[in-house]
């Protein structure tokens, strides 16, 4: 009996090792490679981009050099950094920064301010006002920076406390100089003797102003009677010359620069000599252009997409659920350390495929339908933004294939009109043309002169990519070297399209002529998305390893299943059951996700 008992017990601790090892192996739900001879199937990330300090430091200030020239030397910026976003209650959402201020500072800080002076000769250039470390307020949401850490991630070298942004604009209002008392001062250049050292206190200024150089409290001079540094600026304004930049998009009561507009609605109204103009068209164009810097942290976005795409394809047959599937996609941005998604994922299986952001991931896997992924990783406030569209089983029928193949036709001829001079409507028509042909082909249209085509094909093909998914743009732009944008057309054959068509005679005569082809295509949805980056001569495709034609899609998801075990999706009812006090085991077997 004892030595049964021991037996038991050495059972359940290695039953229960086992299952420890499979959950940190970095296997999510079920994904393990395994162990065969020969590369992975499967395409791991490479490793992220390494970037020294100093080549990312001299690309912010490139990038600031750039705006301030830009605005010139009789305006002033002002950037604010995003608001958190309430989730519910006393929950928010994780914090974001603003794209533009992320641009030109790469903090994440909340509650920064940023003001650029082009004009400014008395080293006020550049200033970041930023909150003061609180270690009571870090123990409850964490770290905050210092003065010292927030200029080696920015680069900025003037920091001043975040209370003194109001009086400081006040003082621009009325055109007098202005400087903080030393200790709201939490970083100056100016004021360092010898090279900065890292901080020491979690709630001190990082370095202290030598006595010669920073005036007591009582020696300083008042704020009217210090050299201002900022003579254009106020001599512009005493003529009503002067500009006051800030991030304001078009529209009213914008959701996400809320207080941009309020800020900006203020000075507008008070005779300050300062015109308030929009920052955003300046921001718009030097965004297009990607730097090499952005295009590797873009390509790294790019990458950890394909991996979470392929590993999907590969347990999607073993799946019940679209959420299952989707796991896999969100397991490997976290593994990969991905800043988030650039926008939630679009997993939808058989009909679902036809709603163009289907976001609910709650339908049925079915084996005999097509799989529309559409997910994309941010990195380093990059998104990408990858489209596939595959079968469960690893098998296309000949109806999905006739689809795939038209869509996959349209996709090449767009990635044939893209070169420096083209631009998106070019990338867009050259692709329809494709796409109208087909649908009259397979009988899903009549007339390929008219607006047929909408009912199965209704988006754009191209947008820009960056820092947002739909990132900015110059209207009417050409394409040049180093712009990123999508190629992705699609056709789309909803199962209740022809339900809310008009009846006139008209529209009863079309629905009579494609319902044969409605019939048979009915419920398939397609869509191929390519990220591709302007070359001197034509294009590059950031995504173009990850499968695109029907023969190398069932053949990655032949090979990439024999990197899965059949056990990837378990019933957890039976399986194991966790109970108060201890883990049972109903069944000595493999825990999930091992190899």
């Amino acid at each position: 009996m004892r030595r049964s008992n021991l037996i038991g017990k050495a059972l359940t601790i290695s039953a229960l090792v086992s299952f420890c090892a499979g959950l940190s192996s970095g296997v999510a739900a079920g994904v393990a490679p395994a162990r065969a001879s020969g590369p992975p199937v499967i395409r791991e990330t490479p490793p992220a981009p390494a970037v020294k300090d100093e080549e990312r430091l001299a690309e912010l200030r490139a990038r600031r050099e750039r705006v301030a020239e830009k605005i010139g030397p009789s305006a002033i910026l002002v950037m604010f950094s995003a608001e958190p976003r309430v989730y519910t209650n006393d929950v928010d959402y994780e914090f974001r920064q603003e794209n533009n201020l992320y641009y030109l500072t790469a903090l994440r800080q909340k509650g920064a301010t940023l003001v650029l002076m082009p004009g400014n000769t008395g080293g006020l250039r550049e200033i970041l006002f930023l909150p003061r470390r609180d270690p009571s307020a870090e123990t409850w949401t964490g770290h905050m920076y210092g003065p010292e850490e927030a200029r080696q991630v920015s680069g900025v070298n003037e920091i001043w406390e975040a209370r003194e942004f109001e009086p400081f604009m006040r003082a621009i209002r009325t055109r007098r100089a202005y400087r903080p008392q030393s200790d709201a001062v939490l970083f100056s250049f100016a004021n360092q003797t010898t090279p900065p050292q890292p901080a020491t206190s979690s709630t001190q200024p990082a370095t202290t102003p030598s006595p010669s150089q920073t005036p007591t409290a009582q020696s300083r001079p008042s704020p009217q009677s210090q050299p201002t540094g900022s003579d254009s600026l106020f001599a512009a304004m005493a003529q009503n010359e002067a500009t006051l930049y800030v991030l304001l998009p078009g529209g009213d009561n914008s959701r996400e620069y809320r207080q941009e507009q309020e800020f900006a609605a203020a000075w507008a109204k008070a005779a300050t000599g300062l015109n308030v103009r929009t920052a955003w068209p300046i921001f718009a164009e030097m965004r297009m252009r990607k730097s090499p810097y952005e295009l590797r942290m873009m390509q790294h976005a790019v990458d950890i997409s394909i991996e979470g795409h392929e590993r999907a394809w590969a347990v999607a047959s073993r799946a019940q659920w679209e959420y299952e599937v989707e796991a896999e996609i969100d397991y490997t941005l976290k593994r990969r350390n991905a800043d988030n998604w650039g926008y939630p994922n679009i997993v939808g299986c058989g009909p679902d495929a036809t709603t163009l952001h289907y976001q609910e991931s709650q339908g049925r896997v079915r084996p005999g339908d097509l799989m529309l992924i559409d997910a994309g990783a941010e990195y380093e406030h990059y998104s990408a933004d990858v489209t596939r569209t595959f079968p469960v089983s690893g098998k296309f029928t000949p109806a999905q294939a006739e689809i795939y193949n038209v869509v996959l036709a349209a996709q090449d001829a767009g990635f044939r009109a893209i070169r420096p001079g083209a631009s998106l409507p070019d990338v867009h028509n050259a692709a329809l043309e494709v796409i109208k042909d087909g649908l009259l082909r397979l009988g899903l249209i009549t007339d390929k002169n008219t607006d047929q085509y909408k009912i199965w094909f209704m988006h754009g093909t191209s947008h820009y990519l960056g820092m947002n998914v739909h990132d900015v743009s110059v209207r009417a732009a050409t394409l040049a070297p180093d712009v990123v944008f999508t190629v992705e057309p699609g056709i789309y054959i909803r199962p209740d399209a022809l339900d809310y068509l008009p009846r006139t005679p008209e529209s009863e005569k079309f629905i009579a002529a494609v319902r044969p082809a409605f019939e048979k295509y009915k419920g398939i949805g397609v869509r191929i998305e390519d990220d591709v980056v302007v070359t001197q001569d034509g294009y590059r495709n950031l995504s173009g390893a990850l499968p695109r034609t029907i023969p190398d899609i069932e053949n990655f998801i032949t090979r990439a299943q024999r990197e899965v075990r059949a056990d990837a999706f378990p019933s957890y009812r039976g399986r194991f059951d966790f109970r108060p006090f201890g883990l049972h085991f109903a069944r000595m077997s493999p825990p999930f996700g091992s190899v």
